[in-house]
């Protein structure tokens, strides 16, 4: 996964949200869990470049989210748990090219690649509808293809299938964690989507409580929701 921090405070307003962070992660996927407010979605939009640190050093995929942000969005994609928040055009092959705004693809090269997204998202017989009149499901499958047509290094997921039912939520968890030669990390309250991924972080206070394998992260979550 390439991801290193050490060291890393933010503070956000008047409260350091994260303190101290220090970790090293190289696995395919890695799961983030813990309580909300515990800092989770901060790491998360603090690694895709969302939100810069106060203090330490910060590396993904080799590069400094605060100082090389544009290069950096151009290897990831992040996902937030309400595809409301990343749907920007009118319908739906639309808003997927739109994603590959710059990308320097003629025409036919960029139909094709949105044609081919579409139909591995099941959204193939949906191209020409409104975005956003789409069930919450379709939605997120387009955030999804809006994010994978440009075949990023790495995706990072916050709550991804915080609003779906039981059968989108496993949908879109599938295309996740599916290998396509891209990395995950996975923001979750779900502890059985957690232990499919190959490592995990606890966040507990704004600081990492555990890493390593999820079964052992997860089962230290649960000993620490019992106190």
């Amino acid at each position: 996964m390439s991801i290193q921090l050490s060291g890393v405070r933010v503070r956000l307003g008047e409260n350091d949200v994260l303190r101290n962070v220090s970790l090293d992660l190289d696995a395919r996927t890695g799961a983030v869990i813990g309580e909300n407010g515990s800092g989770k979605s901060t790491f998360a939009r603090l690694l895709g470049g969302l939100i810069s640190r106060t203090e330490g050093t910060v590396r993904v995929l080799g590069l400094d989210p605060g100082t090389q942000a544009r290069q950096l969005r151009r290897r990831t994609a992040f996902l937030f748990s309400n595809p409301d928040a990343q749907i920007v055009m009118p319908t739906v092959a639309e808003d997927v090219a739109f994603s590959l705004r710059g990308s320097g693809f003629g025409p036919d090269e960029l139909k094709d690649r949105v044609n081919t997204t579409l139909n591995r998202f099941g959204l193939a017989a949906l191209a020409e509808h409104s975005s956003h009149d789409l069930s919450g499901g379709q939605k997120q499958l387009l955030a999804l293809s809006g994010s994978f047509v440009r075949c990023p290094e790495l995706v990072i997921a916050d709550e991804p299938t915080a609003f779906l039912d039981a059968r989108n939520a496993r949908h879109v968890a599938d295309h996740l964690f599916r290998d396509t030669g891209h990395r995950l990390v996975l923001v979750t309250h779900d502890l059985t989507l957690a232990q499919r991924c190959d490592t995990a972080v606890l966040f507990a206070d704004g600081r990492i409580r555990t890493v390593g394998a999820p079964g052992t992260v997860v089962a230290e979550y649960e000993r620490m929701l019992e106190c």
